[in-house]
């Protein structure tokens, strides 16, 4: 029994090791994130019609690889996540079960998984298509171990309730976009601006300021209210970029003070001890 609660210490501690960013990777997440980077160069390469038939049977029997790689993965972190006090016992289990990143890791093996066992003949090639776009999930394998998808979710915590109010904004410009151009272009142009829900495509290309130009208001008053409309998305586009620009920096910054006051406070209690 030991030996086995040490062989589980062993595992939680290499599979969680560098997933904080703050630490060196270890053997298993390294070949981890090197898998992960070949599945999705694979998926890319799966969709070329060009290579022969057997680079396409080199690339399947990689794949099931690595799907087989992700699915023992995934019950080893399910049978070493015990060793958080959050995780331990059956509840606990169910509980990581259910976090984000199991969930995850889960969907980003099981749908192709089950494809090769019950269903590899019988699918249609729209559904497979859509089953292996499940692969993407494999992304987030990174999130754990890149520092910057960290400072991400948290500036996008820290900042929501800002970017939600410069949402509102963005959905009520675009609206009062559509109903100003449906009123006066709608009769001139019924294909482009005919209905409220076809000059929205206008208003949302013209406030992000994409502009593709294939529809385009051709009246004098058109050109003006759509001049106003343009010079409005300017601050639609700049408002959330800001906010989120400076949450981004927040984090940062309070991360560093964060770091400052622990190395502090060893510095102090290595004085101490002394």
């Amino acid at each position: 029994m030991i030996s086995v609660l040490t062989a589980r210490a062993w595992l939680y501690q290499s599979m969680e090791q560098g997933s904080s960013g703050e630490s060196k990777l270890s053997w298993i997440n390294r070949a981890l994130v090197f898998l992960v980077l070949l599945s999705l160069i694979m998926l890319a390469l799966e969709t070329e019609q060009t290579i022969s038939d057997q680079a396409h049977d080199v690339l399947r029997a990689l794949n099931v690889v690595v799907v087989s790689v992700f699915a023992v993965e995934y019950v080893l972190r399910f049978w070493a996540a015990g060793e958080n006090e959050k995780y331990r016992g059956v509840k606990g289990h169910i509980r990581y079960a259910f976090s984000f990143y199991a969930i995850a890791d889960l969907l980003a093996f099981l749908p192709e998984l089950l494809i090769m066992m019950f269903a590899a003949d019988h699918i249609s090639p729209q559904m497979l298509a859509i089953l292996k776009a499940f692969r993407l999930f494999r992304l987030f394998k990174l999130a754990r171990y890149i520092p910057a998808f960290n400072l991400l979710r948290d500036a996008m915590r820290k900042a929501g309730s800002q970017l939600l109010i410069s949402l509102f904004l963005a959905l009520a410009l675009v609206y009062v976009s559509a109903i100003a151009l449906y009123l006066i272009e709608g009769e001139i142009q019924p294909d482009a601006f005919g209905s409220i829900p076809r000059a929205v495509w206008w208003a949302i290309a013209t406030l992000t300021t994409v502009g593709y130009g294939d529809v385009f208001p051709i009246t004098p008053a058109g050109r003006v209210a759509a001049s106003c409309i343009a010079l409005a998305g300017i601050g639609v586009v700049a408002l959330p970029a800001g906010v989120f620009a400076s949450s981004f920096s927040d984090v940062i910054r309070e991360r560093q003070e964060s770091r400052q006051e622990q190395d502090a406070k060893r510095s102090a209690m290595g004085e101490n001890e002394s």
